[in-house]
């Protein structure tokens, strides 16, 4: 009898948990009883895998639906669409309920747009090509000529915590500094490291991964938030769904699952 009493019990708790999350997001979204996500055209491993988000496949896809579902949204009701990084950080209405594109916290960006509770910290990582001859000392680093991109938080990072001799060259976006090192006009630049370890992998041929700092170590690492537009009633759901992947587990298993920490990245001394 008391087992029956306990799964009916068990059983009452998850329903009312459901209908909270459902009544939480309720006239919420841009489309009732869907969720429209935004990400990157395209969106790159590790964070999408063969820039499919509908697969449900890579950290930040993977990040989405268990979202969705926390806040009452069945996988069906997920639609998605695309945005560059630059026009999801712009101030104004947004085609999406979320965006999810590695967008970093930070205090100017939050002035015109809401994030989330952070869903990753990102270490960052050095990317340098034909590297065989530099160590992962700060030193070395220090000698090297930096590409960044003007938008990140890279930049703050390579002018006060590396000190390069060289004065940095600014880019627009990942890609100029990714082709200025083609062209051997820069040797190193500062990426996250899944995208660190996806451009030396993929994009940028003799590119190697030649540190990393630990995100715990640094004074300003970089967390990811979920993007919505400023004042979006939708974040207290978003931040309590988070709140409960994190309790359970889920989150750190989507972690684990997708962004598995890299084995022979050594960390910056």
């Amino acid at each position: 009898m008391l087992k029956l009493l306990t799964s009916a019990a068990l059983g009452t708790v998850l329903l009312a948990g459901a209908a909270v999350a459902q009544s939480c997001s309720a006239g919420k979204t841009l489309t009732e009883g869907k969720l429209t996500i935004a990400t990157g055209n395209p969106a790159y491993y590790p964070w999408v895998i063969d820039d499919a988000p509908e697969s449900g496949k890579g950290f930040e896809a993977a990040v989405a639906y268990a979202l969705a579902a926390e806040m009452g949204f069945a996988a069906e009701d997920v639609v998605w669409t695309r945005t560059s990084f630059d026009q999801a950080i712009q101030p104004g209405t947004k085609d999406f309920d979320m965006n999810m594109q590695q967008f970093s916290i930070t205090a100017e960006r939050d002035k015109v747009v809401d994030f989330s509770e952070p869903y990753y910290t990102a270490p960052m990582a050095v990317l340098v090509r034909g590297g065989d001859s530099i160590d992962a000392s700060m030193a070395s680093l220090k000698a090297l000529k930096w590409g960044v991109v003007a938008s990140t938080t890279a930049l703050p990072v390579v002018m006060e915590e590396i000190a390069p001799k060289a004065s940095p060259l600014v880019y627009d976006d990942n890609a100029n500094v990714v082709e200025a090192m083609k062209a051997g006009q820069v040797d190193a630049a500062l990426f996250d490291l899944p995208t660190a370890l996806y451009l030396s992998a993929v994009v940028l041929e003799g590119g190697k991964v030649l540190g990393q700092f630990a995100p715990d170590e640094s004074a300003n690492p970089d967390h990811f938030g979920v993007l919505m537009t400023d004042g979006n009633p939708l974040k207290e759901c978003v931040d309590a769904a988070l709140a409960a992947l994190k309790a359970d587990g889920t989150l750190a298993g989507i972690e684990a699952e997708w962004l598995q920490e890299a084995t022979g990245v050594p960390l910056i001394q």
